[in-house]
């Protein structure tokens, strides 16, 4: 049987560093939202270069369209003579002179061209916050309930905490990600990717769980007189399962990253980091703080003792 709980201060180092990371990250260089969230215009073209000619480079497409005054435009390139502007929010004259301007510069197809006020990127960002919390809070609560009936050596409502510290561990890593893409690549958080990180809360809890299920069956089964052994015991008994269920999970969003499109790309970043970080967390990090934090009521005792 491997000692996975021996190797906890490795694996909380390990954590530290990359939440650190992640934090400052978030800290010095935010997050890009989309336009779905701030308000803005989004144009997606199709270029119509002459035979062997070449896409425009995102300079010359930004400097076309700078008698518009639309702030800071962002190109982004999509398949091999598509692109996706960002900028401030136009009506639809102004929209059909930048179109015409793009036309007379390059000669492109208009796809698609989408405006979100900046009071309509407000709420949706207000809502999802919302439903995030909401849903770590019944996560929380849930599994507190579903352990009611083990609530020793660790109360209930501890491990209920310890899951939404892993899920914490699990949310944090990818938003420090795409903190630092948006910062230097300029990828925006958009309505996928929310979806993604909402994916990865069920995900790693649902991961957690299983091995917190497993836990509470041999307390109940062997006692809790060796809680460490048991929570090994535990660990060695999922772990198979919980490795091949990710391995399974990332061949797919693997493949959504290499061939799917510019919606998926980063949609499927997210789930791979999120899910490999809620697989290591449930397997490494959430059992290592319930024998921690029993670890500390032993010591509290004592001295009370």
């Amino acid at each position: 049987m491997f000692p996975f709980t021996k190797y906890s201060k490795i694996y909380y180092i390990f954590s530290g560093f990359l939440i650190v990371v992640s934090v400052a990250s978030l800290i010095f260089f935010g997050l890009k939202f989309g336009i779905e969230f701030t308000g803005g215009s989004n144009m997606e073209i199709e270029f119509n270069p002459p035979a062997g000619g070449q896409r425009p480079s995102n300079e010359e497409i930004s400097n076309s369209l700078l008698e518009f005054d639309l702030g800071e435009i962002i190109v982004q390139p999509t398949g091999n003579n598509g692109a996706v502007l960002r900028f401030k929010g136009v009506d639809e004259a102004q929209h059909q002179q930048i179109l015409s301007k793009l036309n007379e510069s390059f000669l492109v197809q208009e796809n698609n061209f989408q405006y979100i006020g900046p009071s309509v990127g407000n709420e949706l960002k207000n809502k999802t916050l919302i439903s995030i919390s909401l849903a770590l809070l019944v996560i929380t609560l849930y599994i507190a309930f579903a352990f009611r009936k083990v609530s020793k050596p660790v109360s209930s409502w501890k491990y209920g905490v310890t899951s939404l510290i892993a899920l914490f561990h699990d949310i944090i890593i990818p938003l420090g990600v795409f903190s630092v893409l948006g910062k230097f690549y300029h990828i925006e958080i958009t309505v996928p990717i929310i979806a993604a990180l909402l994916t990865i809360i069920g995900f790693s809890v649902h991961d957690t769980i299983v091995i917190f299920d497993r836990i509470r069956e041999n307390i109940l089964r062997k006692g809790n007189n060796e809680f460490r052994q048991t929570i090994d015991l535990s660990l060695n008994q999922t772990v198979g399962r919980s490795i091949s269920t990710v391995f399974t999970v990332l061949i797919v969003m693997f493949a959504l990253f290499f061939f799917g499109g510019i919606t998926l790309k980063y949609f499927s970043l997210a789930l791979i980091i999120g899910i490999a970080a809620g697989t290591y967390s449930s397997i490494f990090i959430a059992s290592s703080l319930l024998i921690t934090w029993k670890e500390w009521d032993d010591r509290r005792l004592l001295k009370k003792g």
